[in-house]
């Protein structure tokens, strides 16, 4: 286990230039002669993620993005620029369209890596989109007994990490009820682990530098179900935390985070956040968020409430040792195909760029060291 950890922290130390040092606070002493003066133990480093998973449609779709000096620049360099270290993707089994495709998502990594940038892949066993109210099993494998679905888990993971060598890897999206469903349900926990650790095991033969992720949605009551899949080998427990859908007292969301890491001794991520810098709309199609009842009152809906908020989450999601940082989830979703679309975006009002896609103030939340705002938060 410790030649694994060590092998991961020189792996990220030689593929990026912000090497994310996750696992040193674990790291132990080996078994040699005690230094008498031993080396320093390197100063944590955590993830600053955007998910990007929109970005090759947004750009299909003719959008040009806008840095913080009104220049036209590739969002990932903007975002890198930024302080961002990370980019997040989505992967779909067979899509009915090429979006989130292995085609496509692999093409996305390998830009990313081409800055520099760590990769992680959120793999959702499915042909659409995986969450708590839905985990579908694609049609390929749809009908497979329990051992050869595992052996297709196994198989598409090994496809995945060698393909596309991802720093970081999610073994299904928001597995709260379990993934691969009916095979896979979280009333069926002894499955639920085989299938998990079947694409563990893939991830461990074929790429053993990568770090993988457990991912759930919601910070309560989420504890039970991480303690029961402890069998599985992973490295990072993943959790979303929107306050429309979590809990809108952050304070208790810290002390969530704090508890699940103590409990279970693993690096803990905020897999998935987000918050919105305007009520208005940029195109026709309903929006997620767009009620004054749905914001914390501390944070309004403006470009300087949305800074705020994320500079508290990445706060709160680096404050104690493993606390390893987190992703801003559709950070790309602008309304790209038209302002009469009935079609486009549901997440414009929480992207990361305005409605003009110029970059807002929220790109401060990515920044190695954090950055006052005029209201003079960190």
């Amino acid at each position: 286990m410790i030649r694994r950890i060590a092998a991961k922290i020189l792996r990220t130390v030689s593929t990026s230039g912000a090497a994310i040092l996750l696992f040193a606070p674990l790291m132990l002493s080996s078994c040699g002669e005690k230094k008498e003066n031993p080396d320093p133990a390197p100063a944590k480093e955590v993830i600053r993620a955007a998910d990007l998973s929109f970005l090759p449609e947004m750009e299909d779709d003719g959008i040009v993005f806008y840095n913080r000096s009104d220049v036209a620049e590739d969002m990932l360099l903007t975002l890198k620029h930024a302080g961002m270290n990370t980019v997040r993707i989505r992967l779909w089994h067979t899509p009915a369209s090429s979006r989130s495709g292995f085609a496509e998502v692999r093409a996305l990594a390998e830009r990313a890596h081409g800055l520099d940038l760590n990769v992680w892949i959120t793999v959702h066993y499915s042909d659409t989109w995986a969450d708590p109210g839905q985990q579908q099993t694609p049609a390929a494998w749809q009908g497979l007994d329990l051992q050869n679905l595992a052996d297709s888990v196994y198989n598409y993971t090994a496809r995945i990490v060698e393909a596309m060598k991802p720093e970081y890897i999610q073994i299904g999206n928001e597995i709260n009820a379990g993934m691969l469903w009916p095979a896979g349900r979280v009333s069926s926990m002894t499955n639920l682990k085989a299938l998990l650790t079947a694409g563990s095991k893939a991830v461990r033969d074929k790429s053993p530098g990568t770090a993988i992720m457990l991912h759930l949605a919601g910070i309560d009551n989420v504890s039970w179900l991480f303690g029961q899949l402890q069998s599985v080998d992973y490295d990072i427990s993943a959790v979303s935390y929107y306050p429309f859908w979590h809990g809108r007292d952050l304070a208790a969301a810290e002390a969530g985070l704090r508890a699940l890491a103590g409990e279970y001794l693993k690096p803990v991520v905020i897999a998935e956040t987000a918050y919105p810098f305007t009520l208005q709309w940029n195109d026709w199609t309903n929006n997620v968020i767009g009620l004054q009842d749905q914001l914390l009152p501390e944070y309004p809906a403006t470009p300087e409430g949305q800074r705020s908020f994320m500079m508290e989450i990445r706060r709160i999601s680096t404050a104690a040792d493993r606390l390893s940082g987190f992703a801003y989830w559709g950070a790309d979703w602008v309304a790209s195909k038209g302002p009469q679309a009935a079609n486009g975006s549901s997440w414009e009002n929480m992207a990361v760029y305005d409605f003009s896609f110029r970059a807002l103030p929220v790109l401060d939340c990515f920044a190695e060291e954090p950055v006052k705002g005029v209201d003079g938060l960190k």
